[in-house]
C-alpha cells in the first residue's frame, strides 16, 4: 500500500519521470544490482523496490493531478454491440 511518498516536493513532471525510469528497469531487467570479480564486489541498492515505486507512483499522480489520474478512469474504451437477426 503507496504511503505517499511522492506526494510533498514532487511535481507531477517528477513522478512521471521516477515512474518512466522504474519501468524502464523492469523492461532491461535491472531490478537487481550487484557485480563481482577478482575478490571486488560491487552492490547497489535502492531504497525502495520497482513494485513499490510503481505503487507510490500511482497514488502521488493520483493526488497530485486527479483529473487526469483518478482511480476508476478508462482512457481508450470502447464498446461495440452485435446484434444478431
Amino acid at each position: 500500500m503507496a504511503q505517499g511518498l511522492f506526494v510533498t516536493g514532487f511535481t507531477v513532471a517528477d513522478v512521471l519521470a521516477i515512474q518512466s525510469k522504474a519501468k524502464q528497469m523492469i523492461m532491461e531487467g535491472k531490478t537487481i544490482m550487484s557485480w563481482g570479480d577478482s575478490g571486488t564486489s560491487v552492490t547497489k541498492q535502492f531504497p525502495m523496490t520497482v513494485k513499490e515505486t510503481l505503487a507510490e507512483c500511482a497514488y502521488a499522480l493520483r493526488v497530485l493531478d486527479p483529473e487526469t489520474y483518478e482511480p476508476g478512469r478508462r482512457i481508450g474504451q470502447s464498446t461495440v454491440d452485435y446484434i444478431q437477426r
